[in-house]
């Protein structure tokens, strides 16, 4: 596990502000989603806890460290990020897409200390991969090639899960399907969870907490209930949603009323 820790980052592109001052942190083992409207950070903020950008001002922590003081490969075995295109339309199989995920902990001749044989077949029985382990990324589905990016990305056995809209282009089955899966994986080995989500009722129904980002700035940190209030959705997406209780979860809902 991991706590993430974002102190007074701030981030342009051109000399365009897209985070200002923006501050919290994330506890070990919470699943922590991070919502916005477009434009407003979000991506560029999870790619900063990644290293792949860099703040301008303000740090990034994980466990106390600042995150470009860690090596790549380092990074690669303490997280690991799926995107929302899954996979690119590569020519290698699933079960070679999978086996990827061991690259940090292999040496310049494929090698590892350990035999990670039987972590690949677990992965490969969970996610029900079998029946695609021969065939090409090139020909699989939206929805399996998310589940064979998530397969790669457990394979690394990371303590950070970094989710950039990872569910965009599913249908509704493969979103439920893939955030469970998430969900269960974060439970049984207490990984530290953060997601970019445009979904405002997956994030209540997934997450611990939430942020709201509105033009580079927390507008809102807190529970699903704390943040997901009318009057704050209203200000930020510029829409009056109606918030009910979800009859099962009792958290917050969102239904979008009725235009002028």
């Amino acid at each position: 596990m991991i706590r993430v820790e974002v102190e007074q980052a701030a981030k342009a592109f051109g000399g365009r502000p897209v985070l200002r001052q923006i501050g919290f942190s994330v506890e070990p083992g919470e699943w922590f989603g991070i919502l916005g409207p477009n434009g407003s950070g979000k991506s560029t903020l999870l790619h900063m806890i990644s290293g792949a950008e860099r703040a301008d001002a303000g740090t990034v922590k994980l466990d106390g460290r600042p995150v470009e003081a860690v090596s790549r490969k380092e990074l690669a075995r303490q997280l690991a990020v799926l995107h929302q295109d899954a996979l690119p339309p590569l020519g290698f199989t699933v079960r070679e897409i999978v086996e990827m995920g061991r690259y940090p902990y292999q040496n310049w001749l494929g090698d590892e200390p350990g035999d990670s044989a039987a972590l690949i077949e677990r992965i490969f029985d969970w996610l029900k991969l079998r029946p695609l382990e021969e065939r090409t990324v090139d020909g699989l589905s939206g929805g399996e090639r998310q589940r064979v990016a998530l397969g790669k990305a457990m394979a690394q056995e990371p303590k950070l899960l970094l989710l950039d809209e990872p569910t965009t282009f599913l249908d509704i089955g493969y979103q439920v399907d893939l955030m469970d899966k998430v969900r269960q994986w974060q439970q049984e080995c207490g990984m530290t969870v953060i997601s970019v989500l445009h979904d405002l009722n997956l994030a209540a129904q997934y997450c611990d907490r939430l942020m709201l980002l509105y033009n580079g700035e927390a507008a809102g940190i807190g529970t699903p209930e704390e943040v997901l209030r009318a009057d704050l959705l209203e200000n930020v997406y510029g829409t009056r949603p109606y918030v009910l209780r979800h009859p099962d979860s009792g958290v917050p809902q969102i239904l979008l009323g009725k235009g002028e």
